[in-house]
């Protein structure tokens, strides 16, 4: 399969927006609607959730390999260089098969702050392994980090998180503004998320972001958050599944 063919979904915003489960779902709703095909989830957030709410365990990340790589090759080497000639053999070793989808993450790099490394092996990473899939599902980390990084560079198609919180809006305004010029993406769109009832029936001002779904607060999917349960556990009619299916749909997936 050519990159081209991949559809490459990635989904951003402010955090605390429900980012990392309406991932989750979009991956249960492609497994369902698209049986056979290639899906692979990759959890670029380091705060570590999608594993979690897809039932999945983790045992290698992406920096845990790249951290391999550094010690292989030496110090003060550039890794990615050094890795990538065998991509496909070194990032193996990191992905996890799940029910349907194959799976892999980030990490959380020991070393506080700047995630400037990671995400550029992050962007090679999804460059090298992206023709082996037909759908792949990015749960980007909160903001615009990856974004100005142009770890999402290659994304198809962009779908921003937010609530219907001010903040939220700006942040889908800020980082629409971004991509627009760094990402080469097809499609764009806004999902708005733990909406209130008096917000689920008012219109929502996202700029020039169209909106794909609007989703109220479920406090099944708030039960599901706190046991760490997996989302292939929610019924179909629950609000974020019906969400991501009409978010989907939209965008023509």
């Amino acid at each position: 399969m050519d990159m081209e063919k991949t559809v490459i979904v990635a989904l951003a915003g402010k955090g605390g927006v429900g980012k990392t489960s309406l991932a989750a779902v979009i991956v249960k709703s492609l497994v369902e609607q698209h049986p056979g095909k290639k899906i692979l989830a990759i959890d670029a957030d380091p705060a570590v959730g999608l594993s979690v709410a897809l039932g999945i365990t983790v045992n290698t990340t992406i920096d845990d390999v790249r951290k391999e790589a550094v010690k292989a090759a030496g110090e003060g080497k550039n890794a990615v260089v050094e890795v990538l000639g065998n991509a496909e053999y070194s990032i193996e070793e990191a992905i996890v098969e799940g029910p349907g989808f194959s799976f892999i993450a980030i990490g959380r790099p020991e070393a506080a702050g700047c995630y400037c490394r990671i995400n550029d092996y992050l962007k090679d990473v999804i460059a090298a392994i992206a023709s082996y899939y037909d759908f792949i599902v990015i749960d980007g980390e909160a903001g615009v980090e990856q974004i100005n990084r142009r770890v999402m560079e290659k994304v198809t198609h962009l779908i921003l998180v937010s609530d219907q919180s001010k903040k939220g809006r700006q942040v889908v305004e800020t980082i629409k503004s971004v991509a627009d010029e760094l990402v080469m993406y097809e499609k764009i769109g806004v999902i708005a998320n733990r909406l209130s009832p008096e917000a689920m029936d008012a219109p929502l001002d996202f700029g020039s972001v169209p909106l794909l779904a609007k989703i109220p607060m479920d406090n099944q999917l708030a039960d599901y958050d706190l046991k760490g349960e997996n989302v292939f556990y929610l019924p179909d009619s629950s609000p974020i599944c019906v969400g991501a299916k009409e978010a989907l749909a939209k965008l023509g997936i």
